[in-house]
């Protein structure tokens, strides 16, 4: 039966995507180098590890909206799952290198965008927990056996690596998805006015605001 393991050797950005996507460079390795793999199907679920890594007065100012204020932090600071990927694994015997493409999303209703766009250096400490199923010949015939529930790799991704791509794909924008009957009164008050855009119309809703609490 095979034991295998897993090691993330890096990541980047994947070119040409039609929506934002990291690509993390994976080793698969079997303990049994003469072992013939067959195929994987691989699933992995991305958790950020967050209490992990050190953060900044602006950082903690920007994640108040995740983990509350700094002094609630010792309960509340905690991991956050980021997505869920999958892939097949051709044959090999003994390791091989793959990629694992990870889709990522600019919508700030999600933790996990909210936590990397309050970040401003450093890296992020990511946890990939493996699922699947394995394909494997023994004896001249094929077997089947799941991965193992403890199998998982960690690697540290850096923040700039996340804020490129995103002002790659989004320059100068930030995407916020709202109810629809929100957005059917921001779309009203927009056409009301006579504004051009919905920029504008935040920004004169801000406005007012300011002024109505202004001493």
């Amino acid at each position: 039966m095979p034991e295998l393991n897993f090691q993330v050797e890096g990541a980047k950005a994947t070119a040409f995507s039609v929506a934002p996507a990291l690509s993390f460079k994976l080793r698969v390795s079997s303990s049994n180098e003469q072992e013939q793999i067959r195929s994987i199907v691989l699933r992995c679920q991305i958790q950020i590890e967050a209490m992990w890594r050190a953060y900044t007065q602006e950082e903690q100012a920007q994640l108040r909206d995740l983990f509350g204020d700094k002094g609630r932090w010792r309960q509340t600071l905690r991991g956050l799952l980021w997505t869920h990927a999958a892939i097949t694994v051709p044959a090999f015997c003994g390791e091989t290198l793959v990629e694992l493409p990870v889709p990522c999303t600019f919508d700030f209703n999600v933790a996990a965008t909210k936590y990397f766009a309050g970040l401003f250096e450093g890296d992020v400490p990511l946890c990939l927990q493996f699922s699947g199923t394995v394909f494997y010949e023994e004896n001249g015939s094929l077997q089947v056996t799941p991965i193992p529930w403890d199998r998982e790799a960690r690697f540290r991704l850096p923040v700039t690596m996340w804020k490129e791509m995103m002002e790659a794909y989004y320059p100068n924008t930030s995407w916020l998805c709202l109810r629809r009957d929100v957005f059917q009164k921001l779309y009203a008050y927009k056409m009301q006015h006579g504004l051009t855009s919905f920029e504008e119309a935040l920004e004169s809703i801000l406005t007012a605001a300011e002024e109505v609490t202004r001493p």
